[in-house]
């Protein structure tokens, strides 16, 4: 890019003085037209650079690219029984959607303080709309429960988070949202896979391309799944011949179970319990990973926030998403399957905790520590390369503080003789900014 403004300067500053055409010779007439020519490349050139340093094509080359890639795309789409005359259909005239490649960096569940991001799910017109769906959708819920041993409140949670129980599946349609993303993204292979289900489940017959409409990153439906999801775990509960997880709510419930049942949900065992944790708890000694049975914490003096006695059964390790001073909860491996649907800690606490208070229980004991000032995304990055440079693996630098970073933050507490709660703060980041 330096290069191209250095050759273009003197072409603004400096025009050279071009003779008219009557009294030019030859020569001059050819040596201007050179001079023009070349500076018509390096322009070119300057808004090629600039296009990719953006990084997507942008007008009239995104579109010439784009068909390229439908070509392209053709063979494979073949090879999974899609017919050319639905492909054409399809993609003829289609251009692709560039304003969907900023979302990403942008979700809710990775940008904002937990308690911010549970205040805009767990709402008081979510729980009730649970409460009245659960009630309209009684019968379904009960025998989709008996079927694949998953709660039915936290089927009706996933629900209400995902579309607030279909009032919002997204707009977009899926397969030119797919296509964008598979010929645009970063993650172009992730996309193009999802892409070509997509034609898939349309060649079946489940749904109509008009009707495939769903979120900008291709998810569909009353539950939101996307394509490989819909291929592996939707269920024609109604017995229509159709998988139809975008106007059959009862075929959504039952998809919805039968997902979390195939990541491994344990039949009879809760999500977990928000919990109270004793004065001059150890935190060094229970790492997130580590699994006690409740009787095991009742015994080290941890106990129910609702006054309920521990489980005799079931095991559960330490979840504190707001560090020591904020809600403790004890976490059962179902937590971890809530969690396989959005890989989000705040999304999987939110199913979890709307699930409670659609099934009548009450709002949390704890308070959280609004007080805290959340990092923004330029610190979190800060920290990660911080944690990084001290050899605590905290994995790519992204911005997002997930669960690795956490226990790269818990090792950097345990050397500076802090509590390891893994709770990213900015004056834990002052901190590191000084340790060498």
């Amino acid at each position: 890019m330096a290069f191209a403004r250095k050759r273009l300067r003197p072409f603004h500053a400096e025009p050279p003085i071009t003779p008219s055409l009557a009294t030019a010779t030859h020569g001059q007439i050819l040596r201007t037209l050179i001079f023009v020519a070349s500076a018509l490349l390096v322009l070119a050139g300057f808004l090629h650079s600039t296009a990719r340093a953006q990084g997507a094509p942008r007008g009239a080359a995104a579109e010439s690219g784009f068909g390229t890639f439908v070509s392209g795309l053709w063979p494979e789409a073949q090879s999974r029984g899609v017919s050319r005359q639905l492909f054409d259909q399809i993609f003829s005239g289609m251009t692709p959607d560039m304003s969907l490649l900023k979302h990403s960096s942008k979700q809710a569940e990775f940008v904002k303080p937990v308690w911010s991001y549970l205040s805009g799910a767990v709402t008081a017109s979510r729980i009730s709309q649970g409460q009245d769906m659960a009630k309209r959708f009684g019968q379904v819920l009960t025998d989709v429960e008996r079927r694949y041993g998953v709660d039915r409140y936290v089927v009706l949670a996933i629900w209400g988070m995902e579309t607030s129980y279909g009032q919002m599946t997204g707009g977009k349609n899926v397969v030119r949202s797919l296509a964008t993303l598979a010929y645009g993204s970063e993650r172009r292979d992730f996309f193009r896979n999802e892409l070509l289900i997509a034609l898939t489940i349309l060649q079946q017959g489940h749904i109509g391309y008009g009707q495939m409409n769903g979120s900008w990153a291709g998810a569909m439906g009353q539950t939101q799944f996307m394509p490989s999801s819909f291929m592996k775990y939707a269920v024609d509960y109604d017995g229509d011949g159709h998988k139809n997880i975008w106007t059959s709510i009862p075929d959504a419930i039952a998809s919805t179970a039968n997902y979390l049942a195939g990541y491994g949900w344990r039949r009879g065992e809760t999500w977990g319990y928000e919990v109270v944790i004793p004065s001059g708890f150890d935190f060094s000694a229970h790492e997130p990973q580590t699994g006690r049975s409740f009787p095991q914490w009742a015994g080290l003096g941890v106990r129910r926030a609702d006054g309920e006695a521990m489980p005799s059964g079931g095991e559960a390790s330490l979840f504190l998403p707001a560090g020591a001073r904020g809600p403790a909860f004890l976490i059962t491996p179902n937590f971890r399957v809530i969690k396989s649907y959005n890989n989000s800690q705040a999304y999987a606490l939110g199913v979890a905790i709307l699930s409670d208070r659609i099934a009548g229980a009450g709002s949390l004991a704890a308070k959280w520590p609004t007080g805290d000032k959340p990092l923004t995304t330029a610190q979190a990055m800060e920290m990660q390369r911080h944690l990084n440079r001290l050899g605590l693996d905290a994995g790519k630098v992204d911005g997002k503080i997930g669960e690795q970073v956490q226990t790269a933050i818990r090792a950097f507490q345990k050397r500076r003789g802090l509590t390891p709660d893994g709770y990213a703060t900015v004056s834990l980041l002052e901190q590191m900014r000084s340790h060498r």
